[in-house]
């Protein structure tokens, strides 16, 4: 009878060991997986932030082609407005307005 007590402690204190175990490495994966995630969330945040910079260049980059592209429109109009202005200079017959623009067609 006594051999039958030792076989059964014996395997209880097996299955309580092997529980304690499972906890144990249970808790040590979680926070493997705690440790695990940290890295990664300071590389999300450090795209994320790379992101962001990329699209602020971008953003400024196109903000200056626009005003170029406005200034160059802005020119060409005054340009335009000089040339007939000239025109009309050069072709003006001293009437008010313009020979020209004050045809009378019969």
């Amino acid at each position: 009878m006594t051999w039958r007590q030792i076989l059964l402690l014996s395997c209880l204190s097996a299955v309580v060991l092997l529980t304690v175990l499972r906890e144990g490495t249970g808790a040590s994966v979680g926070t493997r997986q705690a440790a695990g995630e940290e890295p990664q969330a300071v590389e999300n945040r450090q795209k994320l932030r790379a992101d962001e910079l990329r699209r602020e260049y971008f953003e400024e980059q196109r903000n200056e082609f626009e005003n170029f592209v406005e200034e160059q429109n802005d020119e060409q109009e005054e340009r335009n407005r000089e040339a007939v202005e000239q025109w009309r200079q050069w072709h003006y017959d001293g009437l008010y307005p313009s020979y020209l623009y004050n045809r009378h067609h019969i």
